[in-house]
């Protein structure tokens, strides 16, 4: 008998018909003799309707209380699934993150995971139940407060406990069918990926796919557990997430451009720290006001330096919701580094393209960059690893840019479009 862990995101368990729906599919798992997980989001929009009520109630609802209000739509997803289970008539039970042993550090609304002791889902599972979890929380070590990972946090909390209990997969259910070359939203030709490496998924993630959480792939990738991402709507085979090289991409095709997908993120803010004087320890002070403030900075470029008087201009990209707070910090650290302004840009897209083979291939860069200058897309800045090339546009441009990219890599399905049955992608 294998072990796996099921997460359902908030489409999948958005109403009663879906979480019944969600329950036949987990009893299914269980006649099919295996010991099953599920690990739950919030329904629908709750979280996001909880974050605007505790908004109307307080500005600065943040913390220990605004972490208990939001683990409260997870309670209830996870209190429901167990209930239909039940009706179905197989025995299940319901434990909040920490009754799960989902411990964190004490960071709160965005707590990282530092340990797992899931002894009572283990012995849930050995009774014969089907263990439902709730996704996004978890208990402080340190503060013995309640916590929670951040937005998509059960994502992460599917595959630390898949970890901890030697689960054989961790199944992503969502609203679409698996990994797609593009945002099936903005490129209706784009393509379903059978099998990604967790390289390529994590630079896909990181790079704005909404499909899987990039903190998810890190710890997949960590602790080797392979992702299988399905639709919940439907019973076709999804993406296989794991070590393994997909098909096609061995030694024989190694100097071939192999392109994974193209993602787009419009959820950043740039910066641009302008008169900045270009000598050792200035981008070092600016840096450090960012960091201390806990912020992560993603795209960072420096210009060169102007001969007349020495100074340059430092831009980075950073999180929408942390542009106010960046721009504090900034303010505080301009009589230690002695910069002349600050310029704020929150109309901004990130495009990038991602494949394990570009490395190989000098004329990838150049299709790129030609894609989009034939869709009339100016680029701002520019950021590349060895499998992924990212640029910086204007947020009204990033449609005409995905579908230019995608289409100039022939990346374009032929035949079905990509269906997204619940509309938000997760």
């Amino acid at each position: 008998m294998g072990l796996v862990v099921q997460k359902y995101g908030g489409s999948s368990v958005a109403d009663a018909e879906g979480i019944k729906r969600v329950a036949k599919r987990v009893v299914e798992a269980k006649k099919n003799g295996n010991q099953v997980v599920v690990v739950v989001s919030a329904m629908g929009d709750t979280t996001d309707e909880l974050i605007d009520l505790a908004s109307e109630v307080s500005p600065v609802a943040s913390g220990r209380e605004f972490d208990m209000l939001l683990t409260a739509g997870e309670r209830i997803s996870m209190a429901l699934l167990a209930m239909a289970i039940k009706s179905a008539g197989h025995e299940a039970q319901s434990f909040t993150g920490s009754q799960a042993g989902l411990i964190t550090d004490s960071a709160h609304n965005k707590a990282r995971i530092i340990d797992v002791t899931p002894g009572r889902i283990k012995d849930s599972v050995d009774e014969g139940n089907i263990a439902i979890v709730a996704g996004f929380q978890g208990v402080s070590q340190d503060s013995k407060d309640i916590t929670t990972l951040g937005r998509g946090g059960s994502d992460t909390t599917a595959v630390a406990l898949a970890a901890a209990l030697n689960a054989e997969v961790c199944e992503i259910y969502t609203d679409v069918d698996g990994v797609f070359t593009a945002d099936p939203r903005v490129v209706k030709k784009a393509k379903k990926i059978d099998q990604i490496s967790f390289e390529d998924m994590l630079e896909l993630a990181s790079s704005g796919s909404k499909v899987l959480l990039h903190r998810c792939v890190e710890y997949a990738r960590r602790y080797n557990i392979p992702i299988h991402v399905r639709s919940s709507f439907s019973g076709l085979k999804g993406t296989w997430v794991t070590t393994e090289q997909p098909d096609g991409q061995g030694e024989e095709s190694m100097e071939q451009a192999i392109i994974s997908g193209v993602a787009h993120d419009t959820s950043e803010a740039k910066v641009t720290v302008v008169g900045v004087p270009d000598k050792p320890g200035e981008a070092a002070a600016l840096f450090r006001a960012v960091a201390e403030a806990e912020i992560n900075l993603d795209m960072v470029v420096q210009n060169v330096s102007a001969a007349s008087t020495g100074l340059t201009d430092i831009s980075f990209t950073l999180p929408k919701a942390e542009g106010k707070k960046a721009i504090s910090a900034l303010e505080k650290a301009q009589g230690k580094v002695g910069y002349d302004s600050l310029r704020y840009d929150d109309q901004i897209a990130k495009i990038s393209l991602v494949g394990a083979g570009m490395k190989t291939n000098p004329g990838v860069t150049a299709t790129f960059f030609e894609a989009l200058s034939d869709a009339g897309v100016n680029i701002e800045l520019i950021s590349t690893s060895e499998i992924r090339i990212s640029v910086v546009t204007r947020e009204e441009s990033v449609g005409d840019a995905v579908r230019a990219v995608h289409s100039a890599f022939g990346l374009d399905s032929d035949t079905d479009e990509a269906v997204v049955y619940g509309g938000t992608g997760r």
